[in-house]
């Protein structure tokens, strides 16, 4: 299942640190002190086989740069003895060099993390590299337009963004909405370098793509990103991404770029990216072409799957063939993050408008074994009041057919561990 990151607090860990910078080593016994956690310092490494093995600890922080044994070889040497199955390595580092992050992982480091350290995301960062898990992230959850003010405090105003971060720092991102700004000002917060990460887009509409171009960590020398989604005709992801920024619609062309940026057109297809994730896409029903995705990692998932009309079943639109496709694309996910932009009521004013109303999703959910249910993607005059009536109807018809799913409408900056 999942849990929410704010149920994260009360976890206590036995920590070792090994470093060789006896002020570092007091820094994070005070730091993690500080956070209820029990710790035990170790200045350089010339014991600290011996002594790690003794208390068989839960995580073992270490540094690369060492005299004697070094960080990688005490990695190698901690991770073949026995006793230790249960402890995870965790490299914490100034070196920012991606030979030396990947170079961690084949010595049998389970996360590595750079120097100097966000005192504030630091436990989030343990947490789940302890526990491998998928963090997944909003950063909006509206549709079409962004909506500040006085009815969007709860949700939030802010337009399709979402993430997912991995246990050795892989990152997607799916849609470029107005919640990619937030996004960026954590990556600016945490000083995070080297920044690699997959952006899937759904599909080009404005409130998909509009706030890449606030990306900032896209300007960034020695960054690395994919941008990735479906091509339209003759038109490549690459062109409608870069049409954005001509000079004429946004002041930066996309050559102003400092990062590295790849693109790649996406069909419906299924692809590994490193390290046992996933990725499978579905052709959605929504104007022009629009892709929804399921990312598998470890026997878990999670379903991306925005801007999809699911018609009524009386409707002279509804195809059975495309509802039991996407059932089957659904199936058993963990999370299913889906287009419910109308209330049913609202919805018999909206049909062929691309989006679903909330009975459709629910029947959704519900047929395709879904664990847990996101709400999404809400219509711009809709207040958090109307949201929470939408969410509170789902939960009703989840109940009336008894159902296994469980429902829950995020909200901005929240947090899941799946």
């Amino acid at each position: 299942m999942y849990e929410m990151k704010n149920k994260m607090s009360d976890r206590k860990l036995r920590f070792i640190v090994v470093d060789d910078d006896p002020d570092f080593v007091g820094y994070v016994i005070a730091l993690l002190e500080s956070k209820g956690q029990t710790v035990k310092g170790i200045v350089g490494s010339d014991t600290a086989l011996k002594e790690i093995v003794e208390a068989a600890p839960d995580c073992v922080l270490i540094d690369l740069m060492m005299p004697g044994t070094d960080g990688l070889e005490l990695c190698k040497q901690l991770s073949a003895r026995k006793e230790l199955h249960n402890t995870k390595f965790i490299i914490v580092s100034g070196k920012p060099y991606e030979v030396d992050r990947a170079r961690s992982f084949e010595f049998g480091a389970h996360g590595y993390i750079n120097k100097p350290l966000n005192a504030d995301t630091f436990l989030d960062s343990i947490f789940r590299i302890v526990d491998d898990k998928m963090e997944l992230t909003f950063w909006g959850v509206r549709g079409t337009l962004p909506v500040p003010g006085e009815g969007s405090l709860k949700y939030g105003g802010n337009t399709s963004c979402v993430s997912i971060e991995f246990a050795k720092g892989q990152l997607l991102i799916f849609d470029a909405g107005t919640g990619i700004k937030s996004l960026s000002n954590r990556y600016s917060n945490d000083r995070r370098r080297r920044l690699e990460a997959k952006i899937f887009i759904s599909h080009p509409h404005w409130d998909h793509i509009n706030a890449l171009p606030f990306f900032a960590p896209l300007y960034v020398p020695g960054n690395e990103f994919e941008i990735m989604g479906a091509s339209h005709g003759d038109i490549s992801m690459r062109q409608m991404i870069s049409a954005q920024m001509d000079g004429t619609y946004f002041p930066i062309r996309i050559k102003q770029f400092g990062s590295r940026v790849y693109f790649r057109d996406l069909e419906e297809e299924e692809f590994s990216i490193g390290d046992g994730i996933t990725i499978k896409t579905k052709l959605l029903n929504h104007p022009g072409k629009c892709l929804g995705y399921r990312v598998e990692y470890k026997g878990r998932s999670v379903c991306y799957v925005t801007d999809n009309e699911l018609d009524l079943e009386d409707s002279e639109y509804f195809n059975p063939f495309y509802v039991k496709n996407l059932i089957s694309f659904v199936e058993g996910t963990d999370i299913l993050i889906a287009d419910t932009t109308y209330s049913d009521e609202e919805y018999k004013t909206k049909v062929g408008w691309g989006h679903s109303c909330v009975g459709r999703v629910v029947d959704l959910a519900h047929e395709a074994g879904v664990k847990t249910l996101h709400l999404f993607h809400h219509d711009p005059d809709q207040t958090d009041a109307d949201i929470d009536g939408k969410l509170e109807q789902a939960q009703a018809l989840l109940k009336e057919r008894e159902s296994q799913t469980q429902c829950l409408a995020p909200t901005e900056g929240q947090v899941f561990r799946i």
